[in-house]
């Protein structure tokens, strides 16, 4: 039986569900796992996470597809990605078989919180890891917990999409051969008081540039950015300090196998931004997320496209991609994971 919620209604919060999968690792080996109704985490005062921030995370959707089933998309990129992102920081890998068994079960148990097709709405899922033991000296953690919370999230944008404004700010997001190109906490930490700063002056986000030259666009606080240009190419920043977005990647391929444009992940210089005909922030959470206007210190450089509606590409490439994860259009083979 569904959940009695206004679905249409929710908003990009978090809802506690009914379950949630836990994990503990411990004398180098990981347990074997399993669902719990407890949301609440009981660590020791000097836990490895609390110190030294030795934590990183996912996020992933299950979605109510058009013929009733509920999916995932892709979680087995998540998996990967998490794997580097342990490896980067010194944590055990959780295996990427458990991980994707985790989502499925994490599902399962709370599907009267999946949203129904055609709300707008999806279930959120959030695997993270951390330190859990004692920690003083500046070292990795022994022990480690690995745990999938799950919470109904509406659409990112209420009311309909409209596209935002960029700066360029002074901070730098990471630097050369640091972690900028793993998902952790602690490279979140780092952006808050530049997302902070930019809401106070009027801005919806920060577009962060290499810290090593600051000539080249590399992402925002949270998504990774496309552009397109005159000709209709789909380009990307390419950079060692990015994150390799799930979301990004997957419209690449659309771009390029559903739309028959030309694509290209390059190095993007700040002097290019005036030539781009569309912009966009992309990522899991809103798929898409228009720019209209991007501001470098007393430029302010207007996209073509406007600031009232996504530009023509980026409408085509988000239609496509939402179609192929609510079971609209046949999907890639692997792309859809069938949970029930």
């Amino acid at each position: 039986m569904k959940k009695n919620i206004d679905w249409k209604n929710l908003g990009f919060g978090y809802i506690k569900t009914d379950y949630r999968y836990v994990s503990n690792y411990k004398d180098g080996k990981w347990d074997g796992g399993e669902l719990s109704t407890d949301s609440e985490i009981r660590m020791n005062e000097s836990a490895g996470v609390l110190q030294y921030a030795q934590t990183c995370f996912e996020g992933l959707k299950a979605y109510t597809t058009v013929d009733g089933h509920v999916v995932c998309f892709r979680p087995d990129l998540n998996a990967k990605r998490m794997v580097s992102s342990c490896q980067r920081l010194e944590m055990p890998v959780y295996p990427e078989d458990k991980f994707i068994e985790a989502v499925v079960k994490v599902v399962k148990a709370n599907f009267d919180w999946v949203p129904p097709y055609g709300t707008g709405a999806t279930l959120y899922l959030r695997p993270y890891m951390f330190g859990s033991n004692p920690v003083i000296g500046v070292k990795p953690a022994d022990e480690y917990q690995f745990r999938i919370f799950a919470t109904p999230v509406g659409p990112y944008f209420k009311g309909g999409v409209k596209p935002i404004t960029l700066r360029v700010p002074d901070f730098d997001r990471a630097a050369p051969r640091g972690t900028g190109h793993v998902k952790a906490g602690l490279n979140y930490a780092m952006s808050l008081h530049a997302i902070v700063d930019a809401h106070n002056k009027g801005y919806n986000e920060n577009m962060y540039l290499d810290s090593a030259t600051r000539s080249k666009v590399e992402e925002t606080g949270g998504a990774n950015i496309i552009f397109i240009t005159q000709d209709n190419v789909v380009v990307t920043p390419k950079s060692n300090t990015i994150l390799p977005s799930i979301t990004r990647r997957s419209l690449l391929y659309v771009a390029e196998h559903y739309l028959g444009l030309k694509t290209e992940e390059r190095e993007v210089y700040v002097e290019e931004l005036k030539d781009f005909t569309e912009c966009a922030l992309c990522g899991t959470a809103a798929v898409l997320s228009p720019v209209g206007e991007i501001v470098n210190n007393n430029e302010h450089i207007y996209l073509p496209s406007g600031k009232d509606r996504m530009g023509v590409v980026t409408q085509k490439l988000y239609d496509t991609l939402t179609d192929i994860q609510v079971g609209k259009l046949e999907a890639p083979e692997g792309w859809i994971k069938f949970i029930m």
